[in-house]
């Protein structure tokens, strides 16, 4: 049993991960958007080379992005704490993006931690709102996919969450 199959969320890491695989090779470099996180540690386990960002705030700061040079980009759940994810997009060097996000749900509010400041989400998108976004700002879709997020607890909302995609990633390819 991989380390993922044995952390929660496992769903979502194991999904990930296969999508990933999909498309990149274990050769190729990555800079993860985000400070080292648990699906950072993942990558490495399976062999990526990955690189994350030291925890600037990415919205006003994107210098770090500007000077790294790598295979593919990852963002993981974190356009959803951006206010200005259009000009990240515009930063990235690299020609390969994958990127995840929390999708809108029409029966649960947007997430805002109540203690953490930064553990909020700005955006909880609709797939065509994450496309139109990567479409202007120079990314071309090859992949998508989206998936559920059960929850063990229980309640109308758990019950919803077994049969509403709650995730969405997408691997793009910037358009030359």
């Amino acid at each position: 049993m991989t380390m993922y199959e044995k952390t929660f969320p496992n769903k979502r890491f194991k999904l990930t991960l296969e999508f990933l695989k999909k498309h990149l090779a274990t050769s190729e470099t990555i800079l993860d958007l985000g400070v080292e996180n648990p699906f950072s540690k993942i990558m490495k386990e399976e062999g990526y080379q990955v690189t994350n960002t030291i925890g600037e705030d990415l919205d006003e700061n994107q210098t770090f992005i500007q000077n790294q040079k790598t295979d593919a980009v990852t963002a993981f759940e974190i356009f959803e704490h951006l206010l200005n994810p259009y000009t990240l997009l515009k930063e990235i060097k690299s020609d390969k993006l994958f990127i995840s996000i929390p999708l809108r749900l029409w029966f649960s509010p947007a997430y805002r931690s109540k203690t953490d400041m930064w553990d909020r989400h700005y955006h909880e998108f609709e797939d065509w709102q994450l496309d139109w976004l990567l479409e202007k700002t120079g990314w071309k879709i090859i992949d998508r996919m989206q998936f559920t997020h059960p929850v063990k607890k229980i309640g109308f909302r758990p019950l919803l969450r077994m049969f509403t995609n709650r995730y969405y990633i997408v691997y793009a390819e910037k358009v030359k």
